[in-house]
Formats: C-alpha cells, structure tokens, sequence
C-alpha cells in the first residue's frame, strides 16, 4: 500500500535526522527536541499513517510494516534515527533491517512488548494489567472510551477532560492505530527477537524512559538493551512517558551524547 507521507523539517545542522512520532501524535512534537539539536541535526520529521497529514491507512496490510516503509523511503544517506514509543520500534527495526541507513538510533520508551513478554512474561503481564481498560472499550466500539484509557495508560498526566475537544477526536479517531499495531508490538511480526537479528543493528544506541514510567517501560528497555552490544540507557527524571514532549531539552541532551560517540 503506497500513501501520502507528509513531512516536516527542523534545524539546520550538518547532521541529517529522521524523527518518528508515537501513536495519536504528529511530526510536530518534535519541534522542542529538534529545535534544542538544530545546531547539530537537520531533522526531517514524518506523519505516521493516519496521522497528521499523512495518509490513511486502509485496514489492509501490516501497520507496522507500512509505517517503516514510509521512513525507509525518506532515507537516502545514513542518519541520526529519533524515535518515541511506537516511533522508537520502527526505529529498531530499520537498525535491525537496514543497518547501512543508520548512522545511530535513539528509542524513547519504545512500546515493544513482545521483547518483554518474552524475556519476563509474569513481570509484563502485571505491567500491564491497566492496559485491559484500553481492550475493554475497543471491542464494544467505544473509540472515545479507548482513547481516554490509551491516554491515562500512555499520556502526559494530563486528565481527559482538560484536553479540547478538537484534541480528543483526534485522538478517538485514530485509535485503531493502536490496536492495528499489535501484530509487531505484541506478536512480533517482523521476527526481529529470532536469533541473530539484533546483531545487524550495529549503530550506537540510546534507550530512554522517564523516571515517573510505570515498570512497563523498565521492562521492555531492559530487554532491548540485553540484546544489543552498543547501547547506553538514560533515564529523564520527573518525566514520563511523553517525555519528548515534556522535558524536550533533558531528551535531548541525552541525544547530544549520542552523537558525540557515533
């Protein structure tokens, strides 16, 4: 499936970066991040499919496969990967995949739970027992009711009720995103945990988590970062999930080390 992909760009720096954004988020929340490594970084930022302003996605297909289609696609040269949650596993994968296009990658709480569910299947069930409220409103069809519980699961802190309305049906319609994820995020469909398939990811490495992230996002962190040889893990304190957007200039001095050493 070919669709539109919309992008953005940030900074002027000598470096060139490719930006990926979570779920029910667009290319623009990169702006604080980029904008902090613009001296550094000419970042290029996509819109996930549905997304923004890039186009739909039919229902047909693999998601996630569609989706690191659309960034493989804006690569030319090697760069800088930037990815957060849904982002950062698109980013792995074309570590993984396409070593040659990467140049280093950094993975912001990257929602790869298969890695985790593997490795520690008690720990990642119990991290995410919350995450049933989500699955409960998705299979009676309430896309508002799943976007809210995605939101307290996955989101900033901020309540429901104080996000605009014009925020939370955007947020409510594009909601199969998430559930249309499942068969990487959950399944691994790609199979990047067979053997071997880490070890092409030869880039350096970042993973990031906030210090307030619920044992999720330890979990998952941890388990990518027992597989990958050339890895540094930082940790943004007072933030959460959401911390390239809360805590843009922490996010990305950590980023700035990274490219120090690749």
């Amino acid at each position: 499936m070919n669709i539109h992909t919309h992008t953005r760009e940030f900074g002027q720096g000598p470096r060139r970066a490719l930006a990926i954004h979570c779920s029910l988020a667009h290319s623009g929340t990169w702006a604080g991040v980029a904008t902090a490594l613009g001296d550094q970084l000419t970042t290029l930022a996509y819109d996930l499919p549905c997304h923004g302003r890039s186009g739909d996605w039919d229902g047909t297909g693999n998601l996630h496969d569609l989706a690191t289609d659309m960034a493989r696609d804006l690569i030319d040269e090697p760069v800088d990967l930037v990815g957060h949650s849904f982002g950062a596993t698109v980013a792995l994968r074309l570590a993984i995949e396409s070593p040659e296009l990467v140049r280093s990658f950094t993975m912001v709480e990257p929602v790869y739970w298969a890695a985790a569910a593997l490795d520690e299947p008690e720990r990642f069930a119990k991290s995410m027992e919350g995450h049933q409220h989500f699955e409960t409103a998705m299979a009676r069809g309430d896309r508002m009711g799943a976007a809210r519980a995605f939101n307290r699961a996955w989101g900033d802190g901020t309540p429901w009720d104080d996000f605009a309305e014009t925020a939370r049906q955007y947020m409510a319609d594009r909601i199969h995103f998430v559930a249309g994820s499942s068969p990487f995020l959950g399944d691994d469909s790609a199979g990047l945990l067979q053997p071997g398939m880490f070890a092409r990811a030869i880039a350096p490495a970042l993973l990031i988590e906030g210090g307030t992230s619920g044992d999720v996002a330890d979990a998952i962190n941890s388990s990518i970062e027992r597989r990958l040889s050339n890895v540094s893990r930082v940790v943004i304190d007072g933030a959460g999930h959401m911390a390239p957007i809360t805590h843009p200039e922490p996010v990305a001095a950590a980023i700035r080390a990274l490219l120090v050493r690749s």
